[in-house]
């Protein structure tokens, strides 16, 4: 049985995603990824959709928590 996918949102930086799954552009191109990878959300990375760990020097800071 395959792995339940899993999207965890890390405090101050990407959200790292673990898991089976298809990441897509909007013309619906497929990206390579692996089983697991971090997509940013600072918006600051040179590999976008894909986490270069940007977010530290730009001083990015969000951490939300569910309701």
């Amino acid at each position: 049985m395959s792995e339940k996918a899993k999207i965890k949102v890390n405090d101050n930086g990407p959200y790292l995603v673990k898991g089976e799954i298809e990441l897509v552009d909007a013309e619906g191109n497929v990206f390579e990824t692996k089983r697991s990878f971090s997509i940013c959300r600072c918006g600051h990375s040179n590999n976008k959709p894909f986490c270069d760990g940007s977010h530290r020097k730009a001083g990015f800071k969000s951490e939300p928590r569910a309701d």
